[in-house]
């Protein structure tokens, strides 16, 4: 196996997927944003059996690795159509937060560069809602940063589904298999059963 091979760099790719996914996955912890959360710890766990199955020769789990790769293309563009308010989809709604909790993204008060409008300390403790403070200005919309989020995953999943596409056209097409008897068989060799 090369250096650069298409195994090298679909591991590379997943590698950085995961990355990219754990950091997505704290931030929709932090704004209790609960179908991000679901959908990236399913990413994850296909992410790492994709891993397993290029690092193992097992094309199967490639090929699960290429379906989920093309629903996760799929939920980021759903996901950036809704932050962008486009086909009759709002940013406001309780999609993401599928409807349990009032929060919003995170990015929404802790942005870069936001200025907010706090409540006095002293008054805070009988406010009934602690979400009462106002976002005066950010740098960057919280919109646009969870955009980029998308862009991000859609920018090494796209390459990751070309490579593991690769791997799936050049790898043989029957894998070695086990036989019940504790032996492997491969296609190229005759198989012995023995009744």
């Amino acid at each position: 196996m090369g250096c650069c091979s298409a195994r090298c760099m679909l591991i590379l790719l997943c590698c950085v997927q995961l990355i990219t996914a754990l950091e997505r996955q704290v931030f929709d912890f932090l704004g209790y944003q609960w179908a991000p959360i679901m959908i990236n710890f399913f990413h994850i766990i296909m992410v790492i059996l994709g891993l397993f199955g290029v690092i193992q020769y097992r094309t199967r789990y490639v090929v699960m690795y290429l379906l989920w790769t093309m629903l996760w293309v799929g939920w980021n563009v759903f996901v950036s159509c809704l932050y962008l308010d486009l086909g009759g989809l709002s940013k406001d709604s309780d999609i993401l937060t599928l409807g349990v909790s009032s929060h919003r993204s995170w990015w929404r008060d802790n942005g870069p560069g936001c200025e907010s409008e706090s409540l006095p300390s002293a008054g805070w403790q009988n406010q009934q809602n602690p979400e009462l403070s106002t976002v005066l200005s950010c740098w960057l919309e919280y919109q646009y940063i969870e955009i980029l989020h998308c862009i991000v995953q859609l920018l090494v999943s796209l390459p990751g589904f070309v490579y593991a596409c690769y791997i799936v056209s050049t790898s043989s097409d029957e894998e070695d298999s086990f036989n019940f008897f504790g032996e492997f068989h491969h296609p190229s060799k005759p198989s012995q059963l023995f009744f």
